[in-house]
């Protein structure tokens, strides 16, 4: 029977689903798998079946095995070569004279391939820098430009919720955030309030957006006049979880309404 597994690829951040079957694997476990014609490792993310959770229709890759000790420490030995590839590529990066901003680089778990992430301000013709690679390493050389976002999730680091930054821990993909719903969570619309380390509005609001707006229901809004058994008043604040209003009316007296 097949066990959809989510794994984070190498150290890069990104998730697949994977085919765990026959396999007792839980989260945190260094797996080796099969990724686009090389022989790889990923760290395991959620160890339940998370069939649900899969869009793709095509059919998974197997994971081989659960990583051994002679594994892990190959893949050691790979992070150590990847800061020496990383500093050849910026290297020839300079003597290319490239507009691009060399951000990390891996090996894939049997050196077959390179893979080098960077970020730039635009299309860049790097061309010519692939075949130097190429050269050098005798592998596959993968120059994959990526955005502020994918940046932050390969660096990781901590949120204004003092928690380890969602794309690094437990994020597929990135989804739109929009500033309605920073205001329907009623947080101040304050870019540094509001911002994740890479500058993009945080991520939390999307995947929080459904639960405000379910838990938000039948209560009213900040700012709005309504009657009281106390008379009229003005909404003040609304705590969202508790289902509470507080209300200042016209003497200046705060009360607060509870909504079932």
């Amino acid at each position: 029977m097949d066990n959809m597994i989510l794994v984070r690829l190498r150290d890069s951040g990104q998730t697949y689903f994977y085919n765990a079957i026959n396999l007792d694997v839980k989260v945190g476990d260094y797996v080796i798998l099969e990724h686009d014609r090389s022989l790889d490792y990923g760290q395991i993310v959620s160890p339940e079946d998370a069939s649900l959770d899969n869009k793709s229709k095509e059919p998974l890759k197997k994971i081989i095995r659960i990583a051994t000790d002679s594994d892990l420490k190959q893949i050691e030995e790979n992070r150590a070569k990847s800061r020496e590839a990383f500093n050849t590529c910026m290297r020839k990066i300079e003597e290319h004279k490239l507009d691009m901003r060399l951000v990390r680089a891996e090996y894939s778990f049997d050196r077959t391939k390179v893979v080098f992430y960077f970020t730039a301000s635009g299309r860049v013709d790097f061309r010519s820098l692939v075949k130097d690679l190429a050269k050098i390493f005798k592998a596959r050389i993968e120059l994959r430009q990526i955005g502020v976002r994918d940046e932050a999730r390969l660096f990781g680091g901590f949120g204004h919720c003092g928690r380890e930054l969602c794309c690094k821990t437990f994020l597929k993909d990135f989804e739109p955030v929009t500033i309605k719903m920073a205001k329907e969570e009623g947080l101040p619309l304050n870019p540094p309030k509001i911002s994740g380390l890479c500058g993009r509005l945080m991520c939390c609001l999307y995947f929080e957006y459904e639960t405000y707006k379910i838990l938000s229901k039948g209560l009213p809004r900040e700012g709005e006049h309504i009657n009281t058994k106390e008379g009229k008043g003005k909404i003040i604040g609304v705590n969202v979880f508790k289902r509470t209003a507080t209300v200042e009316l016209e003497d200046g007296t705060q009360i607060e309404l509870s909504y079932k």
